[in-house]
């Protein structure tokens, strides 16, 4: 159950990227007062963490309803948390779960940003929707191990809400390097549990 739990952690803590959001949001909030700024922070991982919670929670009934088996949704999830991991260790952007700058301009001019585009894409994303169902489809249907799935989400969306709300002081502290580092040590986690999976997933089909 533990080691179920570190996986959990250390992919979610990949996918969802709470060190490099810590550095987008005062980005995304200039002149916003710091209790809006909190109030932003609490609803955005709030509402990310609905999503991602309900992908948990009924990802293998979509999968079953879809006719997609076990070993096919761990080759293709790996490939995508692979290719994930890959721009992070090399330091780009993953297109498919972080805005663009036309979507992060528009959000620059809400009032409200904490739906678009922090709960979705850059908290939950396709990443993170998708590391989501591979993870709890690898527990099997045990109920503890499916617990210590949530555990895991939940510890990364906690230390997600505290930069949140210590972005500013997580800027000034890590400064751009220690930023990359931290974004490039991830990625090369992320890269090695992906293989992993994809090699579980051959591994289970193979006679």
């Amino acid at each position: 159950m533990f080691k179920t739990a570190a996986v959990a952690f250390a992919t979610f803590f990949a996918t969802i990227g709470p060190v490099d959001l810590a550095a987008i949001l005062p980005a995304l909030t200039p002149g916003i007062s710091s209790s809006r700024r909190r109030s932003i922070a609490f609803r955005a991982v709030f509402i990310a963490g609905m999503i991602l919670l309900g992908f948990t929670l009924f990802g293998n009934r979509l999968l079953e309803y879809l006719g997609i088996s076990l070993p096919a949704m761990r080759i293709a999830g790996g490939i995508l948390l692979l290719l994930f991991g890959i721009t992070m260790v090399f330091g780009q952007q993953a297109g498919s779960s972080r805005s663009t700058s036309e979507e992060t301009s528009e959000a620059i001019q809400k009032p409200d940003i904490a739906v678009f585009p922090l709960a979705t894409p850059l908290i939950a994303g396709p990443a993170s929707m998708g590391a989501a169902v591979l993870l709890t489809a690898e527990t099997g249907g045990d109920l503890l191990l499916q617990v210590a799935v949530i555990a895991g989400l939940i510890a990364v969306l906690g230390i997600t809400l505290l930069l949140f709300l210590a972005s500013a002081q997580v800027q000034k502290l890590l400064g751009v390097t220690g930023q990359h580092v931290v974004s490039r040590t991830a990625g090369v986690l992320l890269t090695a549990l992906a293989v992993q999976f994809i090699l579980d997933g051959f591994l289970s089909v193979l006679p």
